[in-house]
């Protein structure tokens, strides 16, 4: 029996890959039902600088403002409505694509795309930090310079937000010990020119909280002597993992390719993978990933 989809298109997600998922499709004249757990652009608002985006956008909560109003604006010419629900499994058929949320309910549509994003790490989640008892660090991200008054502020990771939050602070007058596995040195191209920023390949280290909110890392690395510092300040840029759906099919590495997938499933934006994570990415994959979905139907 063939099933008569509730709409023409689902995006998960309201990200800046959802976000150009659903404007592409509202402005193909798909019915387009845009499901979001939170809010429009949500982390977004957490970047404090960009200068590689394409439209002079500066900061991350100009950018979230703007895809909030591409929403607005097509949800009063009717192509697209937006949900608040959180999405739990997808599942794709020969004839329609189909989204259990949380609350029990079943969307279905003829194609569906997801593009939740990644999750922030922390030190339980990597496996060359240790940490004798749990110890709740700060994200770099959530940082600003006047709460690093340490002399040197130790950063357990290498992650993009790293360069984010220099560009953000260019006059921040910090010193920045920032710790990394040697697999994630292509991360640090980006900074490493930066005079505030020391760069210390490590194999593993151990994240120890003392009296009077200091912390000591002890780390084994390449050079010869290792690594031992106490600090007031130790923030966590740990990167990401994909907050992929249930019913998703994984890599290796837990993104889901897009190869990998049933074909009214498809994955946009930072789901896909780690090394091309970048807001401008996100926003022209989500477009694509409209446009498969349009020309598939429409050939």
């Amino acid at each position: 029996m063939t099933t008569r989809p509730d709409t023409d298109l689902i995006v998960v997600g309201a990200g800046p890959a959802g976000v150009a998922a659903a404007v592409m499709a509202a402005g193909l004249h798909l019915s387009t039902l845009l499901v979001e757990a939170t809010a429009i652009g949500s982390k977004l608002t957490a970047i404090g600088a960009l200068n590689n985006v394409p439209g002079a956008w500066t900061n991350g909560p100009d950018l979230a403002a703007a895809l909030e109003r591409d929403i607005t604006r097509h949800q009063q010419n009717g192509r697209l409505t937006l949900l608040t629900a959180r999405a739990h499994r997808v599942t794709g058929h020969d004839d329609h694509a189909e989204l259990t949320l949380y609350d029990g309910r079943t969307l279905t549509a003829r194609d569906i795309i997801v593009a939740t994003g990644v999750t922030a790490l922390t030190t339980t989640d990597v496996p060359w930090i240790t940490t004798p008892q749990p110890l709740a660090l700060p994200p770099l991200w959530r940082t600003t310079p006047d709460d690093l008054t340490d002399p040197t502020t130790i950063v357990l990771g290498a992650d993009r937000p790293l360069g984010t939050w220099l560009r953000a602070h260019p006059d921040a007058p910090v010193h920045l010990e920032v710790l990394h596995p040697p697999a994630d040195t292509y991360k640090t191209a980006e900074v490493h020119h930066d005079p505030r920023v020391r760069l210390v390949p490590v194999t593993r280290a151990l994240v120890e909280p003392l009296v009077q909110g200091q912390v000591r890392v002890t780390a084994d690395g390449p050079s010869p002597g290792g690594y031992r510092r106490t600090a007031g300040a130790v923030v966590t840029n740990l990167g990401s993992s994909p907050a992929a759906l249930a019913g998703l099919n994984r890599g290796p590495d837990g993104y889901c390719p897009p190869d990998r997938q049933h074909p009214r499933v498809h994955v946009a934006g930072d789901l896909k993978g780690a090394r091309m994570q970048r807001v401008g990415i996100a926003m022209g994959d989500g477009g694509r990933a409209a446009l498969t979905a349009y020309y598939r139907d429409h050939s």
